[in-house]
C-alpha cells in the first residue's frame, strides 16, 4: 500500500505523510496493531511529493452505524467494536517519550476547540448556524487535561481493518497528535451511538452501547465535555464536506442530506455540556 501526498501542495498538516510514517514506525513494536512501514521517500515538494510504502494488511473495514451496505455478521461486528475499545486503551497507555515521540508538541483540549473553529470559519455560517455559540460554551468549560497520550484523532471502527472480531490494523493517522486521550474516546463513543447520525444500517440496535464501551475503556472523567467536542468536531468536518459538495457540478444528494443534521449535532453538543 502506497500513501503519497498530493503534488503541487506543501506536505503539511494532514498531508504530511512522512509524519504518519514516523508514527507507524513508533507504534510497530507495541501492542497496537499497525502496518509495517517498508520504505519512504521525501520527494522534492511541492512538485515531487513525499510518499511511503506500508505492508498490506488483511481485513475489512466497516463503520457499522453509518455504512448502509455492511454484510458482516452482527455478533462479529459487535465483538469487533468491543475489541476496538481495548485497542484504544492500549494506545493511550503508551508513554509518547518512551516510543520516541517525546519531541512532539502537546495539543490540549482548548487547542482542539480552536482547531475546529478555524475550519468552521471557512464555511458559510448558514451550513452550521450557531456553531460559534457552542464554541464559546466549550471554551468556558474546558476540563483539566489528562497526561498526554498518542491520539489518533479519528478513532472509529471505520478506520480499522478487522478479521472476524480481531482488529488487524489501525489505519488513517492523518490527524494524529500528542494530546488528551479523551479526544479519541469521546469521538469513538459518539460514532458508536446510533442516535448520532440515525442511519438505518443493518447494525442499528445490535452494537454495544456507548456506556458499555466506555466501561471497557476505563475511567475517564469529564467525558460529557469530550462528547460535546466530538459533536462539534463532526459538525466542522461535515460542514467542510458539504461546502465542497455544493461546489461540484453534480452534488451528491447523500452528502447534502447530512447538512440537515448539523443543527441537531450542535444541539446535542449543547445538551452534553449541560449535563
Amino acid at each position: 500500500m502506497v500513501k503519497v501526498a498530493p503534488a503541487g501542495i506543501l506536505p503539511v498538516l494532514n498531508r504530511d505523510v512522512l509524519r504518519q510514517a514516523r508514527l507507524l514506525r513508533a507504534l510497530k513494536p507495541t501492542a497496537v496493531p499497525v502496518p509495517d512501514v517498508l520504505w519512504a521517500d521525501p520527494g522534492d515538494p511541492p512538485d515531487i511529493p513525499p510518499l511511503f510504502v506500508m505492508s498490506f494488511v488483511d481485513g475489512s473495514t466497516l463503520e457499522p452505524l453509518y455504512d448502509l451496505d455492511g454484510d458482516d455478521d452482527a455478533t462479529t461486528v459487535a465483538g469487533r467494536m468491543r475489541q476496538a475499545a481495548r485497542v484504544m486503551r492500549q494506545l493511550h497507555a503508551l508513554d509518547p517519550a518512551t516510543i520516541g515521540l517525546g519531541d512532539e508538541p502537546v495539543v490540549g483540549p482548548s487547542e482542539e476547540v480552536e482547531r475546529w473553529c478555524r475550519l468552521l470559519e471557512t464555511v458559510d455560517p448558514a451550513i452550521a448556524p450557531g456553531w460559534d455559540d457552542v464554541a464559546t460554551d466549550l471554551r468556558a468549560a474546558v476540563p483539566r487535561p489528562l497526561a498526554a497520550a498518542v491520539v489518533h484523532g479519528d478513532f472509529r471502527l471505520g478506520n480499522m481493518l478487522a478479521w472476524g472480531q480481531s482488529i488487524t490494523a489501525v489505519i488513517d493517522w492523518e490527524i494524529w497528535t500528542i494530546g488528551d486521550p479523551r479526544v479519541d474516546l469521546g469521538w469513538f463513543l459518539v460514532n458508536a451511538d446510533p442516535d448520532t447520525y440515525r442511519r438505518p444500517t443493518p447494525y442499528a440496535g445490535s452494537m454495544p452501547s456507548p456506556s458499555e464501551l466506555a466501561a471497557i475503556y476505563g475511567d475517564a472523567p469529564d467525558l460529557g465535555w469530550f462528547r460535546a467536542l466530538a459533536c462539534f468536531k463532526s459538525t466542522a468536518t461535515w460542514s467542510l464536506i458539504v461546502k465542497h459538495n455544493r461546489r461540484r457540478s453534480d452534488p451528491d444528494p447523500g452528502i447534502e442530506a447530512v447538512a440537515a443534521d448539523l443543527p441537531r449535532l450542535l444541539d446535542r453538543a449543547r445538551a452534553e455540556l449541560a449535563g
